[in-house]
């Protein structure tokens, strides 16, 4: 059987708020350790029926580009509960929300750019 490791490293500051992220897969297409501003993980905790989350990011990740980043997984949740369940009407469901965010995250950005 094939194996595949997923290792991220997080350097915390004296408060333990993180200031670098890296991450590194045995099947990453880029070789070495890549940095990343931020990360979601999602696990299934079947026991408890429920979720467990692990969302980091660093003090240089811009408002921004969380919101997309967010938006992204999101869309990104949409494809794979479409793949996974064959439900086109949650998935839909989820891809409107994220239009909307998206034009609404597009207004905020010129209009940031405007008072600049």
């Amino acid at each position: 059987m094939k194996k595949s490791d997923i290792n991220f490293n997080v350097e915390l500051d004296s408060q333990n708020i993180p200031e670098k992220i890296y991450w590194n897969a045995t099947d990453n297409p880029n070789e070495g350790i890549n940095d990343t501003r931020a990360i979601a993980i999602g696990v299934w905790d079947h026991y408890h029926r429920g979720t467990l989350k692990i969302d980091l990011w660093t003090k240089d990740m811009e408002v921004f580009d969380m919101k997309r980043f967010y938006i992204e997984l999101m869309s990104g949740i949409a494809d794979t509960l479409l793949t996974a369940t064959n439900d086109k009407v949650m998935a839909d469901a989820i891809e409107g929300v994220c239009g909307t965010l998206s034009k609404k995250l597009d207004e905020e950005i010129k209009a940031a750019a405007k008072e600049a």
